[in-house]
């Protein structure tokens, strides 16, 4: 196999292993939601928040960082500097992890009790704790192997590891559910299934590693001496590349840990404290779960673009560089916004078909309905590291992060748990156009330039049909059990408007024929057939 079938091979590993991943972290919170009461919904909800979030901290952006480090170093014939590397890395790692272990743990109750609110998440968190033991350095290890152009043994433990924890969580909730213990330890329990998940992880790993060692043996790279590169320096340059990194990849682990944080001391005074903590619940294990789904197309699509738009800024190739640009911003709000307008319109047969109850059907679609702006964040975050400016999603980010803040306490006071909502939407926002204007100096694009029209037309009419079918589709409830007239609306409807928002995209010629040959073959085998409906299409190829 040559290094370029090598190099795609493990690109779509990652790819389909990042997939089954999202996928798996969102169908488990359907049976946990109906195991679970709005205590326990809350406390696994703030304990999945805390925990993100540090895990974040402790591992993102450094195993992308080990993976450059030591692919340069074997390329340059330099295993043993590439071997001093990775063992730095997992000196650091087995630190992070035994700190970050601790600190969760001691400060869990102070958290749950003073901050979020919600005291009965404190054993939720202790019993996600230990997780953090393992995954800093399971990180690394998977970066290791990435440089070692093996991506074979991260998408696998990456996948395991999800069948591991959710299928833990779910078995562990039932049992301690049936066993009569209390909400608060069944929420442990499915908190404590990322303990095991962090292990089946490992021993992937440690599996793939010795192997790898078998095949250095063979090569002579095994026995070689570790070069002495004093520690300080090789932290520094991890640290040097890894820091913008992990502060850019903060913006929706931070904002989903300041939602958890914020809920209850913001809005108790106005709806009470346990209506505060089921509503908590709600947008946790329910509306993060759905407003998740969108971006899982959107930004694999849009993404695969960025190593193109890398090579074209090296070469510096301008005219390349904007097609390329303007291409991946097209697709991901394209490819995005029937999924939120579908997953919007049709928020209550959702919630029907999927939930314990009806409950909260509006925070699920209002925070769905802001997931544009946080794929169009994720892609213009995705453009700029690939162009080389990671600091500045890193400042980005930051004003993103501290917009939420400030607007969710202005906010709220008017508006209670959807002022909360909205400031979601307006920080990503505000990190969308923060990175667009500076784009737009690197590089002179245009998303969709005149066609906006057209677009926000496509949006109107596919929401009206789609709103229209499923409030004729309401009336299936009453002639059959409710989650099969649900489900039956939701289809309807997700086929209607994902038809209907295509059709109208290519009449208003938002999307043309002679530019269809530069999108990915998945979208021109699907809209081929629908570019009949075009007419002069060779004209006004611009804006």
């Amino acid at each position: 196999m040559s290094k370029k079938e090598s190099f795609i091979k493990g690109t779509i590993i990652l790819a389909v292993a990042a997939l089954v991943a999202r996928l798996l972290g969102l169908v488990q919170r359907v049976p946990l939601e109906h195991l679970l009461g709005d205590v326990g919904d809350a406390s696994f909800g703030v304990a999945n928040s805390v925990y993100l979030m540090l895990l974040t901290v402790a591992t993102a952006g450094i195993p992308s960082t080990l993976s450059k480090m030591v692919s340069e170093r074997y390329a340059l014939d330099k295993p043993e500097e590439a071997k001093r590397i990775y063992q730095a890395a997992l000196i650091f790692s087995a630190f992070a992890g035994i700190v970050m272990t601790i600190l969760l743990w001691t400060l869990a109750p102070f958290y749950a009790t003073y901050v979020a609110q919600v005291p009965e998440s404190a054993l939720a968190i202790r019993a996600l704790a230990p997780a953090l033991l393992l995954f800093p350095t399971i990180a690394m290890m998977r970066g290791y192997f990435q440089g070692r152009n093996n991506m074979t043994a991260g998408g696998i433990s990456q996948i395991v590891e999800q069948f591991a924890r959710v299928g833990t969580a779910i078995l562990l909730a039932y049992i301690l559910l049936r066993a009569g213990y209390g909400d608060s330890e069944v929420a442990a329990g499915a908190t404590f299934g990322g303990v095991l998940g962090s292990v089946g992880a490992f021993a992937v790993m440690l599996y793939f590693t010795r192997k790898q060692i078998r095949k250095d043996r063979e090569l002579g790279l095994h026995d070689l001496q570790t070069a002495q590169i004093p520690l300080s320096r090789i932290y520094r340059d991890i640290f040097t590349l890894s820091i913008p990194i992990v502060l850019s990849s903060l913006a929706v682990p931070a904002v989903n840990f300041i939602d958890s944080s914020i809920i209850k001391p913001l809005i108790s005074g106005q709806v009470g404290s346990d209506t505060a903590t089921t509503i908590l619940g709600i947008l946790t294990n329910r509306a993060q779960p759905v407003a998740g789904i969108p971006p899982i197309l959107a930004i694999a699509l849009s993404t695969s673009l960025i190593p193109i738009i890398s090579a074209a800024f090296a070469r510096k190739d301008e005219v390349h560089l904007r097609n390329q640009v303007t291409l991946a911003m097209r697709i991901a709000i394209m490819t995005g916004m029937p999924m939120v307008i579908a997953l919007c319109v049709a928020a209550y047969s959702i919630n029907g078909l999927l939930f314990s109850s009806l409950d909260g059907s509006g925070i699920v679609a209002m925070l769905t309905f802001g997931t544009i702006f946080q794929i169009t964040m994720m892609t213009s975050n995705s453009i700029l590291l690939g162009i080389g400016k990671p600091r500045i999603t890193m400042v980005t980010v930051f004003i993103g992060i501290m917009v939420k803040l400030f607007s969710s306490f202005i906010l709220a006071q008017f508006f209670g748990i959807y002022g909360i909502i909205i400031s979601t939407g307006l920080a990503f926002f505000v990190i969308t156009l923060l990175n667009i204007r500076v784009l737009k100096k690197t590089v002179a694009f245009s998303i969709l330039g005149k066609r906006w029209i057209g677009f926000l037309i496509t949006v109107i009419i596919s929401s009206a049909i789609g709103y229209g079918l499923h409030q004729l589709g309401l009336s299936m409830v009453d002639m059959m059990p409710a989650r099969v007239a649900f489900l039956i609306n939701c289809i309807i409807v997700g086929v209607a408007v994902v038809i209907s928002y295509f059709v109208l995209l290519i009449a208003m010629r938002v999307l043309r024929q002679d530019e269809l040959a530069n999108y990915p073959r998945i979208i021109q085998k699907v809209l081929r057939p629908l570019m009949r409906l075009q007419r002069g299409n060779k004209q006004g190829s611009r804006g």
